[in-house]
């Protein structure tokens, strides 16, 4: 089995979870593959040269490494498990103390690989041309950078005008980012396999304006022409580019689905009651 690994060297915990895997691996006959930086830090291991030909892959970070690594698949179906090894960790398949136990399942085959949908967003110029494009399993994000102020943005679906939006800008987001950004400017929690797309303004000038919930098959527009300010747009919090005014920006539903490895006995309300105190005040029992 060919496991691809990827991980963030600024947790203190990464090299105790790299000695983990390579005791593992001639004992679960797997060939560990690693992105450059981590294989420069672990020491040993074969580089891993070409993400979409393993058979799975290993983040080890937080919920923003496993993010990166969705994006390094490409749209590949490879399963993706996440170990955590920060704080929140929604995404991530596991903490640190069940490394051996998930990576046990993981080459047995006992687990379910979760298809989560992605979003497509293209930048398309003044002429109507595609100039760049993204692949977002949480969010797509249009904002103005630098101060503070209120911008006015054009919002269609399926070429239907919503109308204007007055806001600090709009998030376009996926079930599985429904409990990130979203969330935080009021959107709705969506479970991740309940296919749909988010349409959340951030602190939205009018109080009418409230968040949407699209189905899967939409195509959102965002139309910058009448803000004279340059418009950003930020993919999953990572990557992104700056749109001019004239640019537009079509976000829809990605042709491939990102497949995320769920352990037997786990669930998406289990992982909310444990990470945002679902069902009780804390500190009672």
């Amino acid at each position: 089995m060919r496991l691809g690994v990827i991980g963030h060297t600024g947790y203190e915990g990464l090299p105790e979870v790299l000695d983990g895997l390579f005791a593992l691996a001639p004992q679960l006959g797997l060939q560990l593959e690693f992105e450059p930086e981590l294989r420069e830090a672990g020491g040993r291991g074969r580089p891993l040269d070409d993400p979409k030909s393993i058979d799975a892959l290993i983040t080890l970070g937080g919920d923003g490494t496993l993010l990166r690594g969705a994006r390094l698949l490409a749209g590949a179906q490879v399963p993706i498990l996440g170990v955590n090894l920060g704080r929140l960790g929604f995404l991530t398949t596991c903490g640190t103390a069940d490394v051996e136990k998930a990576v046990r399942l993981l080459a047995s085959g006992d687990y379910v690989a979760e298809a989560r949908m992605c979003l497509r967003a293209c930048a398309v110029d003044g002429h109507g041309c595609e100039r760049q494009e993204w692949l977002a399993l949480n969010d797509v994000v249009v904002h103005k950078g630098g101060f503070a102020r209120v911008v006015r943005l054009k919002i269609t679906v399926n070429n239907d005008s919503i109308g204007t939006y007055a806001a600090d800008g709009v998030i376009i987001s996926t079930p599985t980012g429904s409990t990130a950004y979203s969330l935080s400017a009021g959107g709705p929690v969506v479970v991740p396999t309940v296919e749909s797309i988010i349409l959340t303004p951030i602190s939205a000038h009018t109080l009418a304006v409230r968040p949407l919930v699209l189905p899967p098959d939409a195509v959102v527009g965002i139309d910058t022409s009448i803000s004279s300010e340059e418009m950003m747009v930020t993919i999953d919090g990572q990557v992104g580019t700056h749109l001019v005014p004239g640019e537009k920006l079509m976000v829809r539903r990605a042709k491939y689905p990102v497949c995320i490895v769920r352990l037997p006995g786990t669930s998406f309300f289990e992982r909310m009651r444990a990470k945002l105190g679902w069902g009780d005040l804390p500190g009672r029992d």
